[in-house]
């Protein structure tokens, strides 16, 4: 099991990424989400944002459905439903 630092580290990598594939600079990531360079560059060094930050730059990198997801779960109402999700 993924322990908070790896969680971490890998978020910051994929929004790195993510960033780098749309080839914009951390300047031009800070004008569209309206997150200040200083906050980007922590987030992107040390994995330090604020969650409302961190949102904006999930708008900003066109991930926004994401958070949709987190933290929900499926509820099942037989095991037939979870055999037939793992297909």
């Amino acid at each position: 099991m993924d322990n908070i630092l790896s969680i971490r580290d890998s978020l910051l990598e994929r929004v790195r990424k993510r960033r780098k594939e749309l080839g914009i600079s951390q300047i031009e990531l800070s004008e569209r989400s309206g997150v200040s360079l200083g906050s980007i560059k922590r987030f992107e060094t040390k994995g330090e944002l604020a969650l409302t930050s961190l949102i904006k730059i999930a708008f900003a990198l066109g991930y926004e459905s994401d958070f949709n997801q987190l933290f929900v779960r499926k509820g099942y109402v037989s095991l037939e439903d979870v055999i037939n999700e793992k297909k």
